[in-house]
């Protein structure tokens, strides 16, 4: 989407199909037209996700700290890409870094609660169900930033190789300390299903929902280009 100094909508007469574009109309516009209160909405959820992950601050390096709070990162990166939008200088890589931070830690997070379902008894039930549906809601706004992105592949590039080095230091190689992967209630190496502990099972979450992440996003951009050029076609 080329630069301008009005938000635009994607709006073509098109859908793109079920798979890619899950999320009704009616509720695609209704987030569209009061986008400013999904910004404050996200904004607030980034605040209280860098206070719920102050412990885990306070046990890792500095340096390594803008990779710890994975979901209020994914958060604030929405907040400032529809902001952006609404001012009218949509900016593709932080729309393609708000995308894929949405739909993986939106559904990590209720994938690894329920994973370690037994062992979150310690949250009361009202954050328990907190945590999981809000959660799920960010895979839903991500579901609509296709209507003001073009997802150009510079910028989903943007977006893998920022989200391809946060699974590197959450479970591979944490460079400065131990892995920077959001605390779960159990050890590490604690045995799980199918012969993995509990690092390889949050970690194949990860990884599963970043390859469907980069599925997701240049599928959309090959639908988009795709019914483009039948547009182009029927007009010629």
């Amino acid at each position: 989407m080329s630069t301008s100094t009005r938000p635009q909508i994607r709006d073509r007469n098109h859908r793109l199909p079920r798979y890619l574009a899950p999320v009704p109309r009616l509720l695609e516009n209704l987030g569209l037209r009061f986008a400013w209160l999904v910004v404050a909405i996200n904004l607030l959820g980034t605040v209280f996700g860098f206070w719920y992950y102050s412990g885990q601050f306070a046990q890792t390096p500095a340096v390594m700290w803008p990779w710890v709070p994975d979901s209020p990162m994914a958060t604030l990166f929405i907040a400032l890409a529809i902001a952006a939008w609404k001012l009218g200088h949509e900016l593709p890589w932080l729309t393609a870094l708000a995308f894929f931070g949405n739909i993986i830690l939106g559904l990590w997070t209720p994938y690894t609660l329920l994973a370690f379902y037994d062992s979150y008894s310690y949250l009361h039930p009202l954050m328990f169900q907190f945590l999981f549906w809000s959660h799920l809601g960010m895979v839903v706004q991500a579901l609509v930033l296709y209507r003001i992105s073009d997802f150009p592949v510079w910028g989903v590039a943007v977006a893998l190789g920022w989200y391809t080095s946060n699974l590197i230091v959450d479970y591979f190689i944490p460079i400065v300390g131990d892995p920077h992967h959001t605390a779960i209630p159990v050890a590490r190496d604690e045995p799980m299903f199918l012969q993995a502990d509990a690092l390889g099972v949050i970690a194949a979450g990860e990884v599963t929902f970043t390859l469907l992440a980069l599925f997701l996003a240049l599928a959309i951009r090959v639908k988009q280009c795709e019914a483009a050029l039948e547009q182009q076609h029927a007009t010629a």
